[in-house]
């Protein structure tokens, strides 16, 4: 219990400091399912656009497109039991808006910041509406694949 309560605290703060500065809120961002506890977070490109030419962040993931409904996916995956941080994961996203026809898979690239893993990668959520992201964690101890669903509204 007391490895959860941190996971979710933990993984609580970085996700409500992403969102804060975006413009796409995803709900609670913390999914559990399978043993495996999994956070996103959306931040708006334009954020790491922001960063000069020099900074590894300006060149991850091929680059920062330039639309103007791009955002930053990143997510974490944790063992819900013992908090360690899963780093050597395959994960995608599958975004679906509601109103909006057809879907987009991102493979999601590990980016090490600060001595750990998480996963990004580029989405463009194309108008207001409320968007549909499906993760995949795929770990290669685990004899199948891990999904978990999140609910985002998207306002321009």
């Amino acid at each position: 219990m007391v490895v959860r309560a941190w996971l979710r605290r933990a993984g609580g703060v970085i996700v409500a400091m992403m969102l804060a500065i975006g413009t796409a809120v995803a709900d609670d961002g913390y999914r559990q399912a399978d043993g495996l506890a999994v956070y996103l977070g959306l931040v708006p490109a334009a954020v790491v656009r922001g960063h000069p030419t020099a900074h590894s962040e300006s060149t991850m993931h091929g680059g920062a497109g330039t639309g103007r409904h791009q955002q930053h996916i990143v997510v974490a995956v944790f063992d819900a039991q013992t908090a360690a941080r899963i780093e050597n994961a395959r994960v995608s996203a599958t975004i679906g808006g509601l109103g909006h026809v057809g879907q987009q898979t991102v493979e999601l690239d590990p980016m090490r910041i600060e001595n750990t893993v998480t996963y990004g990668g580029f989405i463009t959520l194309p108008g207001n509406d409320r968007y549909e992201i499906a993760v995949t964690v795929i770990v290669p101890a685990r004899s199948r694949p891990v999904s978990v669903t999140f609910s985002s509204a998207h306002v321009q």
